[in-house]
């Protein structure tokens, strides 16, 4: 049990294994076949069968899937030493699988069970190739991979990419620019346009509303006197002081008049 739950959460590649609750000692493993071989695209279901002598024996094993192999015979039967004289208490369902797999990589013809498949591997290994591939697009190639093969993102992975804030602090397409006057210590930043919107110009007139403009310059363009109104205060400079001393002139001849009138009354 402690080596089935193993194999379930550490699998080696290309290699699954599928239990029956109800009894512990039903065991099927799943062997995807290997790249670069006619067996590739295939996935064959090897069955086991454990006796009482197991471990110190080797359990029965056998393909519950069709397959054209020299070491395979046409019942499933599996011709290999790891199975029968080279057999160790220490090896396990692992161990089995991973050999069968290889098996599928390196034939060995010189014992085969499959005198046929030998044949063709030894003296015409394109006809061997066609015929096996044949076989496993017919008995063991599905329309999906089985669900053993298909792996799913972990739960925390997908909360983590629904929940994770969002990382972009710019405007996006079709919002607004603030109308706001950036300030004159800040370094200026050019605005570049959103996608698929018009283009700004390059004038900075154009480039936000004139009432975004500093007050500054408006300004100075209202209070800055005109050449002709400069000569036209300068000219008039000299008749008001003219006027001033005209009037200061008859306030005294009036005044000496008076006093003449007086000295002649007291003349009389």
């Amino acid at each position: 049990m402690r080596e089935l739950n193993e194999l379930k959460s550490n699998p080696p590649e290309g290699i699954r294994v599928v239990t029956n609750e109800e009894d512990m000692l039903d065991v099927t493993g799943i062997i995807e076949g290997p790249e670069g071989t006619p067996y590739a695209g295939g996935y064959f279901r090897v069955r086991f069968k454990f006796t009482e002598e197991f471990p110190a024996a080797p359990p029965k094993c056998w393909f519950a899937t069709k397959i054209f192999h020299p070491n395979v015979s046409s019942a499933g039967e599996i011709c290999v030493n790891t199975l029968k004289k080279d057999w160790k208490s220490t090896y396990g369902i692992g161990h089995i699988l991973v050999t069968v797999k290889c098996l599928l990589i390196y034939p060995n013809p010189e014992s085969a069970l499959d005198e046929e498949a030998g044949k063709l591997l030894l003296e015409d290994y394109e006809n061997y190739f066609s015929r096996a591939k044949l076989i496993t697009s017919v008995h063991a190639t599905p329309r999906t991979r089985p669900p053993e093969f298909q792996a799913s993102p972990p739960l925390d992975t997908q909360e983590s990419d629904s929940t994770a804030p969002s990382t972009s602090t710019g405007p996006l397409p079709g919002d607004p620019i603030p109308l706001s006057v950036p300030s004159t210590s800040a370094p200026h930043k050019s605005i570049s346009p959103a996608p698929h919107s018009q283009p700004l110009q390059s004038s900075a007139t154009n480039t936000l509303p004139s009432l975004l403009l500093p007050t500054s310059t408006t300004t100075k363009e209202r209070v800055t006197p005109s050449p002709l109104s400069t000569t036209d205060s300068n000219a008039a400079a000299p008749t008001s002081v003219t006027a001033s001393k005209a009037i200061k002139r008859s306030a005294a001849a009036g005044g000496l008049g008076v006093e003449k009138r007086k000295k002649a009354l007291k003349r009389l």
